[in-house]
């Protein structure tokens, strides 16, 4: 592709930066849906594979900016790894988009209806990508309406319903141009009264229950310095020690310093801090030869009541793909996280009976972004906890991206949220989304918050993705009924 051809996919890439601005911290909704009509534009007037990938690769790249933190944490060894990680991140999800487009251009040859077609094609590409090789489905495009009263469509839809409604929006100016923009303003309306509606309904009866929310605020490269280890374990004891006394304490992911054993000094330390409370907190654990990213529950004793070992694992950063396999098949142990190298996964999702504290659904760190998986409980709790270390995400814009989608769990489930970060966004969060209590982002400090109730079951926790695939399902017999009859 020449200089020109590049060119010409310039003002696709550019509208998907500007498409990024909707996620958070921005939430820029007001000019992220525009973008997202220029984008369906510009599928729709030629190259349709090229300009959605290329729309694409620059919304990623926006708004997956964080990806490079990590590699900054220990710059001298893994820097220069930073700008390889985003181009090929941006550019690989970007795929998706293509595809989309290049499948919708292929289905219908009109632009009111490839519009339309492109929209259908990328929102199941999005679905498809929270859950195709492990999954990620960060930044879809339906995450621009958390922070207003259309994220209570979530509810019924999940996040999937949010990015079909935000594609539909986009492409109905394209469609019909001044009756398509009055068209979509008025669908705009209707769903944004609905969510104003349901967040003026009565609030659930909170259960009295006050949790302690610990915030140690450790900065990931000092984090395992064993000159640190003393530090931040008398800090987070220090906070867990302070009057007066809540129902439970909660500590983030991976807070305690030490390798973590029931029982051990350490575990009896934080008991015997908390003076009868019980605390939850994240902790590394060794089991045989395989080491577990776990969240464990301490009674008054200092015993342990409760574990829970995370299940969805960052590929790359907790564990290495296929490496069990390699270990099976061919003996070769340096990949496996069944010997000790990088975490092995959990069971699967769980709920944690917790007794007078109610039965509590853990989830550590990005398994919140996975709203199938939450889905998947085994019963219906009645709250959710995410105990989660964003100091990896930097201070921009990857903890309230992490932050805002883990929000979207409590409006997809009808249930309270409970957040707790060691350098993030630590907040507590109603069953409809809003945050109730919160901590300063980045400073060491604690949160006697309580927490709210619990709605009953919503269709999404009832029904998963089927509302969603019945409204897609819906719209594209509409498509195909019309490209058939084409005076219908």
């Amino acid at each position: 592709m020449g200089v020109r051809g590049w060119r010409d996919l310039a003002p696709a890439f550019g509208l998907g930066v500007l498409a990024a601005s909707g996620q958070a911290p921005l939430g820029a909704w007001y000019l992220a849906v525009p973008a997202f009509a220029g984008i369906v534009w510009q599928v729709t007037a030629g190259r349709p594979a090229a300009r959605g990938w290329a729309a694409g690769t620059g919304y990623f790249a926006a708004a997956l900016s964080w990806i490079v933190q990590p590699f900054f944490v220990e710059p001298e060894t893994y820097g220069w790894m930073a700008p390889f990680a985003l181009v090929l991140m941006a550019g690989g999800l970007a795929l998706f988009w293509g595809a989309a487009a290049g499948l919708a251009a292929r289905l219908v040859r009109t632009t009111a209806r490839q519009a339309l077609a492109f929209a259908l094609c990328l929102s199941g590409a999005e679905a498809l990508r929270g859950v195709v090789f492990t999954g990620f489905p960060w930044a879809q495009p339906g995450h621009i309406w958390i922070d207003t009263p259309v994220a209570q469509l979530a509810a019924l839809t999940g996040a999937d319903g949010l990015t079909l409604l935000t594609l539909v929006l986009a492409a109905l100016p394209v469609m019909a141009r001044g009756r398509g923009t009055l068209a979509a303003a008025l669908l705009l309306a209707m769903v944004w009264g609905g969510g104003v509606w349901q967040l003026a309904q009565p609030d659930p009866a909170a259960p009295g229950l006050t949790f302690r929310l610990v915030q140690p605020a450790a900065e990931q490269s000092l984090k395992w310095d064993p000159a640190q280890a003393e530090r931040l374990y008398r800090l987070q004891t220090g906070y867990t020690a302070a009057e007066p006394r809540p129902d439970l304490v909660i500590w983030p992911e991976t807070a305690l310093p030490y390798l973590y054993t029931p029982g051990g000094d350490a575990a009896l330390g934080v008991a015997e801090a908390a003076r009868g409370v019980p605390v939850a907190l994240g902790v590394q654990r060794v089991e045989g030869a395989a080491a577990y990213n776990s969240l464990a529950v301490l009674g008054p004793d200092g015993y342990q009541t409760a574990i829970y070992d995370k299940a969805h694992l960052v590929p790359f950063g907790e564990y290495l793909p296929f490496g069990d396999l390699a270990w099976r098949l061919f003996g070769i142990s340096a990949f496996a996280a069944r010997q000790g190298y990088g975490y092995a996964a959990g069971p699967g999702p769980r709920v944690l009976d917790l007794g007078p504290l109610g039965k509590a659904m853990p989830l550590i760190c990005y398994e919140a972004v996975f709203p199938e998986e939450v889905n998947a409980a085994p019963e219906r709790p009645g709250w959710l906890l995410q105990i989660t270390n964003d100091a990896w995400f930097g201070t921009l814009t990857g903890p309230f991206q992490h932050a805002a989608q883990a929000r979207l769990r409590a409006v997809e489930q009808g249930l309270p949220l409970v957040r707790v970060a060691n350098t993030g966004v630590t907040q507590m969060v109603d069953a409809r989304g809003r945050v109730t209590a919160e901590l300063p982002f980045g400073r060491p400090g604690y949160l006697d918050a309580a927490l709210p109730g619990a709605l009953p079951p919503t269709p999404y926790s009832r029904y998963g993705m089927m509302p969603f695939l019945l409204l897609l399902g819906g719209l594209a017999l509409t498509l195909a009924r019309r490209r058939a009859h084409p005076s219908a």
